[in-house]
């Protein structure tokens, strides 16, 4: 605890210009001493001491030039290091962050301020990635990743601040910190861990994605397969989806050769018990083909509707509508236009079924329009590929009838042999 009795130090505006580099670094020195805010009742100057202090201090860095000097350097490090890098309260298991009220740290006021300084010492027109080398190291690396386990979304939102400029300042950094995000998220998947930050650093991903130079190099691949492509398989997907489908999409966007592989190892992790899980999947899906060139479409065609048609036939509602919205895509239609010989037989069977027979009103009209709109566009065929199922389903009838026939019969025979045995057996013993 310090003492209460800290004298206030002079503004820095009110400093000769000469003197207001070592005031500078005193401050920034005082701001290195952290306070238990659980106590809200104790060391209250100071804490609001330290407040003045650090938006002193940002307002000096954003308004003057040539400050940043080696001690500098290390005085800003060494403070955000100190007030950043701490033990994490532990998880309350009952929280849930899509229902729950968002949790703020009690030192908010303080370490609000820190990151604010940091990200204008990193984004200082002065700052040299050379002369700060020596304070961010991959300790600094491994830490700045770990706190993103802070349940704090605003600190998460600075958090990933700091971690993009880092990326984009320091390039002898940058596949450390990639493998650094790789081992965090291998956790999230094979170990289930509860990692909140897991929506900021995707978001940070996407945007290092969205800078690869192409053609890509093997490891930037093997995230996509080896990372990206079974975080789908996480129970807390629903959490940072919508960041993982723009990282897959600018995978798919950069090298269309990757779309045949990833699509069909997509679907083999398709959900089997959880329908809302089933409906995420339903729209990234439909994200993925919406960026998807056509050649490569006709190669994963059957695989997504064979999909589909099974989706449709859900009684879930939720998971039949979200399926069969595909054909309000009109890129999804142009497609499926071009290959409607190869599409419409996988799916035709579910449709009618479906318009005929579900039992939510909402999921038999939007079926029935469909099939009205494939009519339409081709009567003749549509005639034809109706008449063919029926012959099918009539042709699976019958071989259905003559296996039954053929299991009587074998039982029959079956039986007829048990008695003659039996009968034989009576004679001998006779």
């Amino acid at each position: 605890m310090m003492s209460t009795k800290t004298t206030p130090l002079p503004l820095l505006a009110n400093t000769p210009v000469h003197a207001r580099l070592e005031l500078f670094a005193k401050k920034m020195h005082f701001c290195c001493h952290t306070f238990n805010f659980e106590k809200v009742n104790i060391e209250l100057k100071e804490k609001e001491l330290k407040r003045i202090y650090l938006t002193e201090i940002i307002h000096f860095m954003e308004e003057s030039k040539g400050i940043l000097i080696e001690p500098i350097y290390a005085i800003s490090f060494a403070m955000f290091c100190r007030n950043v890098f701490r033990s994490l309260p532990p998880k309350n298991p009952d929280y849930d962050p899509d229902e729950d009220d968002p949790i703020s740290d009690p030192a908010w006021p303080h370490l609000q301020l820190v990151y604010s300084f940091i990200v204008r010492v990193l984004e200082s027109p002065d700052f040299q990635p050379s002369e700060a080398k020596q304070f961010i190291d991959h300790k600094f690396v491994e830490h700045l990743i770990e706190m993103f386990s802070s349940d704090d979304i605003n600190e998460r939102e600075c958090l990933k601040t700091v971690l993009h400029r880092i990326y984009g300042k320091f390039l002898g950094l940058r596949s450390y910190i990639r493998g650094e995000v790789n081992n965090k998220f291998l956790e999230v998947i094979y170990e289930d861990l509860s990692f909140p930050g897991a929506t900021e650093i995707l978001e940070v991903m996407g945007s290092i994605i969205n800078g690869y130079a192409c053609p890509l190099k093997h490891e930037h691949i093997h995230f996509l397969f080896s990372v990206l492509l079974p975080l789908h398989t996480s129970s807390k997907l629903q959490q940072f989806q919508a960041q993982l489908v723009y990282c897959v999409v600018q995978y798919l966007e950069k090298d269309p050769s990757l779309t045949e592989k990833f699509t069909k190892r997509f679907l083999k992790l398709w959900p089997k018990t959880v329908t809302s899980k089933e409906v995420m999947f339903l729209g990234e899906l439909e994200e993925i083909i919406d960026v998807m060139q056509p050649a490569e479409f006709l190669k994963v065609q059957e695989d997504i509707f064979l999909r589909l048609a099974k989706c449709i036939k859900c009684e879930h509602f939720q998971v039949a509508e979200r399926a069969l919205y595909f054909w309000d895509n009109e890129y999804i239609v142009s497609l499926i236009e071009v290959s409607a010989a190869q599409i419409l037989p996988l799916v035709l069977s579910s449709l009618i079924s479906v318009s005929n027979h579900h039992w939510n009103k909402t999921i038999t009209s939007l079926a029935a329009n469909i099939l009205k709109n494939f009519m339409s566009g081709n009567q003749k065929f549509f005639t034809k590929m109706v008449m063919t199922m029926k012959s099918k389903k009539q042709s699976e009838k019958e071989r259905a009838e003559r296996s039954k026939e053929l299991w009587r019969s074998l039982e029959e025979q079956a039986a007829m042999n048990r008695k003659i045995e039996n009968s034989s057996s009576v004679l001998e013993e006779k």
